[in-house]
């Protein structure tokens, strides 16, 4: 098992936030099943102010290009992206069309 932590920024508007809230509590099935097939086993999303956290544990299938590709060809899933275009704004390290940036980890508790 694998895991990937993101982060992205919402527009800083409590209105919006309030929205992309609301909406993530209905995720759409069709998207769930995506996420699934692409061998994403967790994926938790955490927010501070209007900065998103996300963590994503997957299995030996996984691959950000696979889920690209199957993102880029799924309807629901590019309905989905553009709807959130409306709450989200890149990091200003983020590249030109990049949303999630991958974080880097500097720090694991020594297990024992």
């Amino acid at each position: 098992m694998k895991r990937y932590c993101l982060a992205l920024d919402l527009k800083d508007d409590p209105a919006l936030i309030e929205e992309y809230e609301s909406i993530h509590r209905q995720v759409w099935p069709e998207n769930i099943k995506g996420i699934l097939d692409a061998g994403i086993t967790v994926m938790d999303i955490y927010r501070t102010g209007n900065r998103l956290f996300m963590i994503m544990e997957v299995d030996e299938t996984f691959s950000f290009e696979k889920k690209a590709a199957a993102d880029s060809a799924n309807a629901s899933v590019q309905q989905w992206e553009e709807l959130m275009w409306k709450f989200q704004q890149p990091l200003p390290w983020a590249r030109p069309g990049e949303k999630w940036v991958v974080m880097e980890q500097i720090f694991s508790l020594p297990h024992e």
